[in-house]
């Protein structure tokens, strides 16, 4: 049973590494080319859905006063992803992407791998010349200072300084002390990553998922181009300025929305480490499922789940 995108997987996950760390070579595999996602996971993005996150108290209150209406702000409407996000195959950072490497033209040793998404075009670099990790104070970025290494045929990716921002649209964010651990393997014409993601700041536990992607066989240019930029922003609401949507602490009637759509016990859905595994799954028989109905819809519209941008 799963509660929903990110309910219960680290075990499976677990077995799936051990698949891929167990490989018998240890020689490099060559990811180049285009890849496009596999889509297999939910991507809803629900108000006031944490299932599956081991989050803290702390990061509980501050993703229950977000407000979706904060993606209305100019600003935001071009903000990048943050790799947290962008780096798993169902969001559209790397949905569809470019991979190659960089060579040293004396030595012809592998110097860098190369990913290109559409989304904002945004370049990531994974350095492979055994250079270490820059001073905290180094600037962070988007996709953060990536380092990655060769280990029994998988590529283990080490990510840090990253930008604060989100991991769902829908409240979860990883703070700047965030790191990103990911493992590369290819299986033919799949490659796969288990993404694991530690924050000293909102989680309690690392946040593990899993994505697959399918190698575009077919003679043509796939790469998406979505750069975003000033002429794709617009005022969507008016509003007075440096004002940011937002809830006070106690006063978002939207949190228990999606419990009441999924028939979910609301305490299964605030999120904890103990909501990932398997065993949880004995607790959730014994919670009671409030009767609570969403909020009624204006006139004329009706409730939809929208596509992962």
């Amino acid at each position: 049973m799963g509660l929903s995108r990110h309910g219960f997987v680290p075990l499976a996950v677990m077995v799936v590494m051990l698949v891929m760390t167990s490989a018998r070579t240890s020689a490099q595999v060559d990811f180049s080319g285009e890849w496009r996602t596999v889509t297999h996971e939910e991507d809803l993005d629900l108000v006031g859905d944490y299932t599956g996150m081991p989050i803290n108290d702390e990061a509980r209150q501050r993703f229950d006063t977000w407000d979706p209406l904060e993606f209305s702000l100019p600003e935001m409407q071009c903000r990048p992803h943050t790799l947290a996000h962008a780096g798993w195959a169902t969001n559209a950072g790397f949905r569809q992407f470019r991979w190659w490497k960089e060579i040293d033209r004396t030595t012809l040793a592998t110097i860098a791998y190369k990913m290109r998404g559409g989304w904002m075009e945004m370049e990531r670099t994974i350095w492979m010349d055994g250079r270490p990790h820059p001073s905290e104070l180094a600037p962070h970025t988007w996709l953060g200072f990536s380092t990655g290494r060769w280990e029994r045929g998988a590529l283990r990716v080490v990510t840090t300084h990253l930008k604060e921002g989100y991991i769902y649209r829908n409240g979860p964010t990883v703070s700047d002390k965030g790191v990103v651990t990911e493992v590369f393997s290819r299986h033919g014409n799949h490659l796969m990553s288990a993404m694991f993601l530690e924050d000293p700041v909102y989680l309690t536990e690392p946040y593990v998922r899993t994505s697959t992607w399918i190698i575009e066989t077919r003679a043509r240019d796939l790469q998406e181009r979505y750069p975003c930029g000033l002429n794709e922003v617009v005022t969507e609401v008016i509003r007075p300025a440096g004002e940011v949507p937002h809830y006070l602490p106690g006063t978002n009637s939207r949190l228990r929305e999606f419990a009441a759509e999924f028939g979910l016990p609301w305490e299964a859905t605030r999120g904890g480490a103990e909501t990932m595994y398997p065993e949880y799954q004995e607790k959730i028989k014994t919670l009671k499922i409030e009767p609570v109905q969403p909020p009624a819809l204006l006139p004329g519209a009706t409730r939809v789940r929208r596509p992962g941008r």
